[in-house]
Protein backbone atom coordinates (compact mmCIF):
# COMPACT_ATOMS: atom_id res chain seq x y z
CA UNK A 1 0.00 0.00 0.00
CA UNK A 2 1.02 3.54 -0.94
CA UNK A 3 -0.24 7.00 0.08
CA UNK A 4 1.25 10.62 1.09
CA UNK A 5 0.65 10.76 4.51
CA UNK A 6 0.42 7.68 7.10
CA UNK A 7 -1.07 8.78 10.34
CA UNK A 8 -0.70 6.64 13.15
CA UNK A 9 -3.63 6.88 15.88
CA UNK A 10 -7.04 7.05 15.03
CA UNK A 11 -7.96 9.41 18.23
CA UNK A 12 -9.49 12.90 17.93
CA UNK A 13 -6.12 14.31 16.64
CA UNK A 14 -5.34 11.47 13.93
CA UNK A 15 -8.80 11.30 12.38
CA UNK A 16 -8.64 15.37 12.49
CA UNK A 17 -5.49 15.36 10.58
CA UNK A 18 -6.95 12.72 8.30
CA UNK A 19 -10.00 14.95 7.57
CA UNK A 20 -8.01 18.27 7.14
CA UNK A 21 -5.75 16.25 4.81
CA UNK A 22 -8.53 14.86 2.52
CA UNK A 23 -10.10 18.19 2.43
CA UNK A 24 -7.20 19.33 0.61
CA UNK A 25 -6.94 16.35 -1.98
CA UNK A 26 -4.06 14.80 -0.04
CA UNK A 27 -3.98 10.95 0.40
CA UNK A 28 -3.59 9.45 3.78
CA UNK A 29 -4.60 6.73 5.52
CA UNK A 30 -5.13 6.60 9.34
CA UNK A 31 -3.87 2.99 11.36
CA UNK A 32 -4.98 2.63 15.02
CA UNK A 33 -4.28 -0.81 17.16
CA UNK A 34 -7.91 -0.74 19.35
CA UNK A 35 -10.97 -0.93 17.42
CA UNK A 36 -13.35 1.87 16.40
CA UNK A 37 -16.13 0.77 19.51
CA UNK A 38 -12.71 1.20 22.08
CA UNK A 39 -11.83 4.46 21.31
CA UNK A 40 -15.22 5.77 21.70
CA UNK A 41 -15.39 4.29 25.10
CA UNK A 42 -12.65 6.53 26.33
CA UNK A 43 -13.89 9.24 28.70
CA UNK A 44 -12.01 12.24 27.83
CA UNK A 45 -12.57 15.80 28.67
CA UNK A 46 -15.23 18.03 26.91
CA UNK A 47 -13.75 21.24 27.15
CA UNK A 48 -13.32 22.82 23.25
CA UNK A 49 -11.44 26.02 22.45
CA UNK A 50 -12.48 28.00 19.60
CA UNK A 51 -9.51 26.85 17.33
CA UNK A 52 -11.33 23.28 18.08
CA UNK A 53 -14.41 24.34 17.27
CA UNK A 54 -13.15 26.56 14.21
CA UNK A 55 -11.68 23.18 12.89
CA UNK A 56 -15.22 21.28 12.85
CA UNK A 57 -17.22 24.16 11.64
CA UNK A 58 -14.03 24.12 8.59
CA UNK A 59 -14.84 20.63 8.04
CA UNK A 60 -18.83 21.03 8.02
CA UNK A 61 -18.91 18.55 11.07
CA UNK A 62 -19.70 20.74 13.42
CA UNK A 63 -24.02 20.16 13.19
CA UNK A 64 -24.09 18.11 16.10
CA UNK A 65 -22.10 20.26 18.19
CA UNK A 66 -23.44 23.03 17.37
CA UNK A 67 -26.81 22.10 18.50
CA UNK A 68 -25.52 19.76 21.34
CA UNK A 69 -22.49 21.83 22.85
CA UNK A 70 -22.80 24.04 25.73
CA UNK A 71 -21.46 27.58 25.36
CA UNK A 72 -19.98 28.74 28.37
CA UNK A 73 -18.87 32.57 28.94
CA UNK A 74 -17.19 32.24 31.92
CA UNK A 75 -15.88 29.69 34.44
CA UNK A 76 -15.15 29.77 38.56
CA UNK A 77 -12.39 29.54 40.84
CA UNK A 78 -13.31 28.42 44.27
CA UNK A 79 -11.81 29.02 47.73
CA UNK A 80 -13.78 26.89 49.85
CA UNK A 81 -16.33 29.69 50.52
CA UNK A 82 -16.68 31.65 47.51
CA UNK A 83 -17.24 31.84 43.76
CA UNK A 84 -14.51 33.72 41.47
CA UNK A 85 -16.13 34.31 38.61
CA UNK A 86 -13.80 34.62 35.25
CA UNK A 87 -16.10 36.58 33.21
CA UNK A 88 -14.26 35.00 29.62
CA UNK A 89 -17.07 36.88 27.47
CA UNK A 90 -17.23 40.20 29.53
CA UNK A 91 -13.45 40.33 29.69
CA UNK A 92 -11.49 39.17 25.86
CA UNK A 93 -15.37 38.96 24.15
CA UNK A 94 -14.97 34.64 23.65
CA UNK A 95 -16.45 31.87 25.22
CA UNK A 96 -15.48 28.11 25.35
CA UNK A 97 -17.90 25.34 24.85
CA UNK A 98 -18.73 22.09 26.32
CA UNK A 99 -18.85 19.22 24.38
CA UNK A 100 -17.27 15.87 25.10
CA UNK A 101 -14.05 14.95 23.13
CA UNK A 102 -15.91 11.22 22.83
CA UNK A 103 -18.81 12.70 20.72
CA UNK A 104 -16.52 14.94 18.74
CA UNK A 105 -14.34 11.86 17.98
CA UNK A 106 -18.06 10.17 17.03
CA UNK A 107 -18.73 13.24 14.49
CA UNK A 108 -15.06 12.49 13.04
CA UNK A 109 -15.63 8.96 12.96
CA UNK A 110 -19.03 8.86 11.40
CA UNK A 111 -17.95 11.09 8.68
CA UNK A 112 -14.67 8.57 7.45
CA UNK A 113 -16.27 7.17 4.96
CA UNK A 114 -18.10 9.83 3.23
CA UNK A 115 -15.15 11.45 3.01
CA UNK A 116 -12.92 9.02 1.64
CA UNK A 117 -11.05 8.61 4.65
CA UNK A 118 -9.38 5.13 5.30
CA UNK A 119 -9.44 4.14 8.86
CA UNK A 120 -7.64 0.40 9.41
CA UNK A 121 -8.64 -0.62 12.96
CA UNK A 122 -7.18 -3.26 14.96
CA UNK A 123 -4.12 -2.68 13.24
CA UNK A 124 -1.37 -4.58 15.71
CA UNK A 125 2.44 -4.45 15.99
CA UNK A 126 2.52 -1.02 14.29
CA UNK A 127 6.82 -0.56 13.60
CA UNK A 128 8.14 2.82 12.14
CA UNK A 129 10.78 2.38 9.79
CA UNK A 130 13.56 4.80 7.75
CA UNK A 131 11.81 7.92 9.46
CA UNK A 132 15.45 9.98 9.04
CA UNK A 133 14.91 9.31 5.00
CA UNK A 134 12.56 10.87 2.52
CA UNK A 135 10.73 6.94 2.02
CA UNK A 136 9.83 5.74 5.37
CA UNK A 137 7.18 2.82 5.70
CA UNK A 138 5.29 1.99 8.49
CA UNK A 139 4.36 -2.03 9.26
CA UNK A 140 1.26 -3.68 11.10
CA UNK A 141 -0.04 -7.09 11.39
CA UNK A 142 -4.04 -7.24 10.58
CA UNK A 143 -5.45 -10.32 10.56
CA UNK A 144 -2.31 -12.21 10.69
CA UNK A 145 -1.13 -10.57 8.19
CA UNK A 146 2.00 -8.03 8.35
CA UNK A 147 1.55 -5.43 5.92
CA UNK A 148 3.43 -2.23 4.80
CA UNK A 149 2.81 1.36 3.71
CA UNK A 150 4.99 3.29 2.18
CA UNK A 151 4.64 7.09 2.64
CA UNK A 152 6.24 10.40 2.42
CA UNK A 153 5.41 11.74 5.58
CA UNK A 154 4.47 10.01 8.88
CA UNK A 155 2.20 11.54 11.72
CA UNK A 156 2.32 10.46 14.83
CA UNK A 157 -1.33 10.67 16.62
CA UNK A 158 -0.89 7.95 18.41
CA UNK A 159 -0.52 9.54 22.25
CA UNK A 160 1.75 9.20 24.72
CA UNK A 161 2.42 5.39 24.96
CA UNK A 162 2.79 4.97 21.00
CA UNK A 163 5.43 3.58 19.07
CA UNK A 164 6.24 7.21 17.03
CA UNK A 165 7.78 8.90 19.87
CA UNK A 166 9.93 5.73 19.89
CA UNK A 167 11.25 6.03 16.39
CA UNK A 168 12.92 9.17 17.31
CA UNK A 169 16.61 8.73 18.85
CA UNK A 170 16.96 9.79 21.85
CA UNK A 171 20.40 11.38 21.03
CA UNK A 172 18.14 13.67 18.77
CA UNK A 173 15.43 14.82 21.28
CA UNK A 174 15.23 15.90 24.72
CA UNK A 175 12.42 15.36 27.32
CA UNK A 176 11.02 17.76 30.06
CA UNK A 177 8.98 15.97 32.60
CA UNK A 178 6.96 16.96 35.96
CA UNK A 179 5.41 13.99 37.74
CA UNK A 180 2.31 15.18 39.91
CA UNK A 181 2.17 13.60 44.07
CA UNK A 182 -1.65 12.88 43.08
CA UNK A 183 -4.16 12.32 40.34
CA UNK A 184 -7.70 13.06 39.74
CA UNK A 185 -10.65 10.68 41.02
CA UNK A 186 -13.09 11.57 38.35
CA UNK A 187 -16.70 10.55 38.70
CA UNK A 188 -19.39 10.52 35.96
CA UNK A 189 -23.28 10.17 36.66
CA UNK A 190 -26.43 11.70 34.96
CA UNK A 191 -27.73 13.79 37.47
CA UNK A 192 -27.86 17.93 36.29
CA UNK A 193 -24.82 19.80 37.25
CA UNK A 194 -24.43 21.62 40.38
CA UNK A 195 -23.63 24.98 38.43
CA UNK A 196 -24.14 25.93 34.58
CA UNK A 197 -20.20 26.94 34.53
CA UNK A 198 -17.54 24.82 35.36
CA UNK A 199 -15.63 24.96 38.94
CA UNK A 200 -12.26 24.56 39.75
CA UNK A 201 -11.99 24.85 43.48
CA UNK A 202 -9.15 25.01 46.25
CA UNK A 203 -10.12 23.80 49.61
CA UNK A 204 -7.68 23.00 52.49
CA UNK A 205 -8.92 19.21 52.16
CA UNK A 206 -7.43 19.38 48.54
CA UNK A 207 -8.79 20.04 44.68
CA UNK A 208 -12.17 19.77 43.36
CA UNK A 209 -13.69 19.78 39.85
CA UNK A 210 -17.23 20.67 39.24
CA UNK A 211 -17.84 19.92 35.27
CA UNK A 212 -20.56 18.25 33.04
CA UNK A 213 -20.90 16.75 29.55
CA UNK A 214 -24.74 17.86 28.99
CA UNK A 215 -27.38 19.55 31.57
CA UNK A 216 -28.27 15.71 32.47
CA UNK A 217 -24.45 14.45 32.81
CA UNK A 218 -22.78 15.75 35.31
CA UNK A 219 -18.62 15.06 35.91
CA UNK A 220 -16.81 15.47 39.10
CA UNK A 221 -13.32 15.47 40.33
CA UNK A 222 -11.12 15.20 43.09
CA UNK A 223 -7.75 15.22 43.58
CA UNK A 224 -6.37 12.30 45.48
CA UNK A 225 -2.71 10.74 46.56
CA UNK A 226 -1.53 8.51 44.22
CA UNK A 227 -1.27 5.28 46.67
CA UNK A 228 -5.23 5.68 46.82
CA UNK A 229 -7.31 2.96 44.82
CA UNK A 230 -10.82 3.08 43.40
CA UNK A 231 -11.82 0.51 46.03
CA UNK A 232 -11.69 3.22 48.48
CA UNK A 233 -13.79 5.53 47.30
CA UNK A 234 -17.66 4.25 47.63
CA UNK A 235 -19.68 6.44 45.88
CA UNK A 236 -20.97 7.98 49.04
CA UNK A 237 -17.66 9.17 50.22
CA UNK A 238 -16.82 10.79 47.01
CA UNK A 239 -20.36 12.96 47.15
CA UNK A 240 -19.50 13.58 50.39
CA UNK A 241 -15.75 15.30 49.43
CA UNK A 242 -17.52 17.00 46.84
CA UNK A 243 -19.66 18.44 49.04
CA UNK A 244 -17.15 19.71 51.07
CA UNK A 245 -14.63 20.90 48.68
CA UNK A 246 -16.85 22.42 46.38
CA UNK A 247 -17.85 24.75 49.10
CA UNK A 248 -21.51 26.20 50.07
CA UNK A 249 -23.05 27.44 47.15
CA UNK A 250 -21.88 25.04 44.69
CA UNK A 251 -22.96 21.88 47.51
CA UNK A 252 -26.26 23.16 47.95
CA UNK A 253 -26.75 22.28 44.12
CA UNK A 254 -25.54 18.77 44.10
CA UNK A 255 -27.24 16.42 42.96
CA UNK A 256 -26.13 12.53 43.83
CA UNK A 257 -26.42 9.57 41.87
CA UNK A 258 -24.76 6.34 41.04
CA UNK A 259 -21.69 6.64 39.26
CA UNK A 260 -21.68 5.29 35.56
CA UNK A 261 -17.78 5.86 35.15
CA UNK A 262 -15.08 5.86 38.15
CA UNK A 263 -11.35 6.23 37.00
CA UNK A 264 -8.24 7.77 39.06
CA UNK A 265 -5.96 9.68 35.84
CA UNK A 266 -1.87 10.65 37.54
CA UNK A 267 -1.30 13.81 36.42
CA UNK A 268 1.67 14.92 34.61
CA UNK A 269 3.30 17.40 32.80
CA UNK A 270 5.53 16.69 29.66
CA UNK A 271 7.23 17.81 26.09
CA UNK A 272 9.19 16.21 24.16
CA UNK A 273 11.17 18.38 21.27
CA UNK A 274 11.75 18.04 18.49
CA UNK A 275 8.34 17.77 17.12
CA UNK A 276 9.79 16.53 13.93
CA UNK A 277 12.46 13.98 12.59
CA UNK A 278 12.85 13.44 9.25
CA UNK A 279 9.74 12.53 7.23
CA UNK A 280 8.23 12.23 10.95
CA UNK A 281 6.11 14.45 12.36
CA UNK A 282 4.13 14.30 16.33
CA UNK A 283 1.01 15.88 17.15
CA UNK A 284 -1.12 15.82 20.48
CA UNK A 285 0.17 13.22 23.40
CA UNK A 286 2.77 12.02 21.23
CA UNK A 287 4.81 14.94 21.63
CA UNK A 288 3.06 16.62 25.17
CA UNK A 289 1.32 15.70 28.16
CA UNK A 290 -0.64 18.49 30.43
CA UNK A 291 -2.28 18.40 33.41
CA UNK A 292 -6.28 18.56 32.79
CA UNK A 293 -6.59 21.58 34.68
CA UNK A 294 -7.50 24.36 32.24
CA UNK A 295 -8.66 22.23 29.94
CA UNK A 296 -5.76 22.10 27.15
CA UNK A 297 -4.95 18.64 26.19
CA UNK A 298 -7.38 17.87 23.50
CA UNK A 299 -6.98 21.30 22.33
CA UNK A 300 -3.15 21.68 22.09
CA UNK A 301 -3.37 18.37 19.90
CA UNK A 302 -5.97 20.21 17.81
CA UNK A 303 -3.78 23.39 17.12
CA UNK A 304 -0.78 21.05 16.64
CA UNK A 305 -3.07 19.30 13.74
CA UNK A 306 -3.81 22.51 12.45
CA UNK A 307 -0.21 23.93 12.03
CA UNK A 308 0.92 19.91 10.45
CA UNK A 309 -2.44 19.96 8.19
CA UNK A 310 -0.61 23.83 6.85
CA UNK A 311 2.59 22.28 6.28
CA UNK A 312 1.64 19.33 4.46
CA UNK A 313 -0.34 21.04 2.16
CA UNK A 314 1.84 23.72 1.79
CA UNK A 315 4.86 20.89 1.11
CA UNK A 316 2.51 18.57 -1.27
CA UNK A 317 0.95 21.21 -2.94
CA UNK A 318 3.57 23.98 -3.32
CA UNK A 319 6.43 21.81 -3.09
CA UNK A 320 7.92 24.07 0.05
CA UNK A 321 10.18 22.20 2.13
CA UNK A 322 10.35 25.09 4.98
CA UNK A 323 6.66 24.25 5.82
CA UNK A 324 7.78 20.98 7.22
CA UNK A 325 10.89 22.28 8.73
CA UNK A 326 9.03 24.79 10.14
CA UNK A 327 6.47 23.00 12.04
CA UNK A 328 8.17 21.57 14.78
CA UNK A 329 9.22 25.38 16.69
CA UNK A 330 5.65 26.79 15.24
CA UNK A 331 4.09 24.40 17.51
CA UNK A 332 6.71 24.03 20.98
CA UNK A 333 6.02 28.53 20.94
CA UNK A 334 2.05 27.68 21.63
CA UNK A 335 2.71 24.12 23.52
CA UNK A 336 5.42 25.89 25.95
CA UNK A 337 2.87 28.49 26.64
CA UNK A 338 -0.04 26.17 27.43
CA UNK A 339 1.97 23.88 29.85
CA UNK A 340 2.54 27.05 31.29
CA UNK A 341 -0.56 27.97 32.26
CA UNK A 342 -1.73 24.21 33.24
CA UNK A 343 1.36 24.62 35.31
CA UNK A 344 0.35 27.77 37.01
CA UNK A 345 -3.55 26.74 37.30
CA UNK A 346 -2.34 23.04 38.60
CA UNK A 347 0.25 25.03 41.30
CA UNK A 348 -2.32 27.48 42.18
CA UNK A 349 -5.32 25.60 42.94
CA UNK A 350 -3.84 21.85 44.49
CA UNK A 351 -1.89 21.00 47.65
CA UNK A 352 1.45 19.88 47.49
CA UNK A 353 2.06 17.08 49.83
CA UNK A 354 5.49 19.49 50.54
CA UNK A 355 3.61 22.55 51.05
CA UNK A 356 3.52 24.39 54.53
CA UNK A 357 1.57 27.26 55.70
CA UNK A 358 3.59 29.38 53.54
CA UNK A 359 2.68 27.80 50.36
CA UNK A 360 -0.56 27.93 51.40
CA UNK A 361 -1.11 31.48 52.36
CA UNK A 362 0.01 32.35 48.61
CA UNK A 363 -2.38 30.22 47.40
CA UNK A 364 -4.75 32.11 49.15
CA UNK A 365 -3.45 35.70 48.57
CA UNK A 366 -3.47 34.70 44.81
CA UNK A 367 -6.78 33.91 45.04
CA UNK A 368 -7.91 37.19 46.60
CA UNK A 369 -5.50 39.02 44.30
CA UNK A 370 -7.69 37.37 40.64
CA UNK A 371 -10.63 38.12 43.05
CA UNK A 372 -10.06 41.90 42.77
CA UNK A 373 -7.88 42.33 39.84
CA UNK A 374 -9.79 42.72 35.95
CA UNK A 375 -5.95 42.74 34.73
CA UNK A 376 -5.53 38.99 36.19
CA UNK A 377 -8.27 37.73 35.47
CA UNK A 378 -8.23 38.89 31.69
CA UNK A 379 -5.01 37.42 31.92
CA UNK A 380 -6.34 34.14 33.06
CA UNK A 381 -9.25 34.38 30.77
CA UNK A 382 -7.56 35.11 27.54
CA UNK A 383 -5.43 31.39 28.25
CA UNK A 384 -8.02 29.68 29.12
CA UNK A 385 -10.09 29.92 25.89
CA UNK A 386 -6.36 29.49 23.89
CA UNK A 387 -3.59 31.78 22.80
CA UNK A 388 -3.70 33.13 19.05
CA UNK A 389 -2.61 29.82 16.81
Amino acid sequence: MRTKVCIVGAGPAGLLLGHLLRAEGIACVVLERRSAEYVLGRIRAGVLEQTTVSLMERLGLDERLTAEGLVHDGFNLADGERLIRIDIAGLIGKHVVVYGQTELTRDLMEAREERDLEVIYEAADVALHDVETDAPFVSFVKDGVRQRIDCRIIAGCDGSHGPSRQAIPASVGTEYEREYPFGWLGILADVPPCNHELIYANHPRGFALASMRSPTRSRYYVDVPLTESIGDWPDERIWDELAIRLGPEAAAHIERGPALEKSIAPLRSYVFAPMRYGSLMLCGDAAHIVPPTGAKGLNLAASDVLYAAEALTAFFKRNDGDAIGGYSNRALARVWKSERFSWSLTRLMHRFPEDGPFERAMQVAELDYIASSRAAQTSIAENYVGLPV
